[in-house]
């Protein structure tokens, strides 16, 4: 008689337990475990660093965006009555700091915003802007604001409020004046005849750093109402 095959040799299951993993799948789900992990941390910081630049810059341009509407306000406010004597003062200067426009201007403006009174004008004010190099920063300078009232000067003892620091990441800050025919890169009141010692329009550039330094450029127009015959 012939006997059937056996199962001689082969170890049966100890209480229906199946083989486990062995090391070197351990190995090599834990290797593409990092690399799934590896490529999610990538993905979520560039997304914060993106939010992070959109916040950056969207404040920059906040920022430039209030000085400009505030500049537009005072140049609205500029003085020059033709039937009644004022003090027209429109100074504005056009000088270059390392390759970048860095302008400076004076006007007297009765821009109502200046008083606590809620109707009528309020005394002429003079308002000065001006950039300086930032210390902690270099290639970006301060732009600078003074405002004084045109009443007061520095006799009798009176203290005149200092500048006040606008922005420090300035980058350039450009004005021009057009005269009716052209425009100008400085403008001097003094040196005109009445009712001619106002432009009729200022161009602004304003550019400002953003995140990592990238420029941020902004421009505007301006009409001076009180340099129409009109007024």
């Amino acid at each position: 008689m012939i006997a059937g095959p056996t199962n001689r040799g082969i170890a049966p299951p100890r209480g229906g337990l199946s083989r486990g993993f062995t090391l070197i799948e351990i190995m090599l789900a834990v290797a593409i475990l990092g690399i799934i992990m590896v490529m999610l941390a990538s993905s979520f910081h560039a997304v914060a660093a993106g939010k992070t630049h959109a916040e950056g810059r969207l404040l920059s341009n906040r920022q430039a965006c209030a000085l400009l509407a505030q500049l537009t306000s005072e140049l609205h406010g500029a003085v020059q009555t033709p039937l009644i004597a004022s003090n027209v003062l429109l100074v504005g200067q056009g000088r270059m700091q390392n390759g970048a426009p860095l302008d400076s201007l004076m006007i007297s403006t009765i821009d109502t915003g200046h008083r606590r009174s809620i109707s009528s004008f309020g005394a002429e004010e003079l308002i000065g802007y001006s950039g300086q190099p930032n210390p902690r920063h270099r290639g970006w300078y301060m732009l600078m604001r003074e405002q004084r009232s045109a009443l007061l000067n520095d006799v009798a003892g009176i203290k005149l409020a200092p500048p006040v620091v606008l922005a420090a990441n300035v980058l350039a800050f450009h004005v021009r004046y057009f005269n009716g025919n052209i425009w100008l890169e400085s403008w001097d009141s003094a040196s005109l005849p009445p009712g001619m010692q106002l432009p009729q329009a200022i161009a602004i550039d304003l550019v400002m750093a953003g995140p990592g330094g990238a420029p941020l450029k902004l421009s505007t127009q301006v009409t001076l109402p009180m340099a129409f015959t009109q007024w």
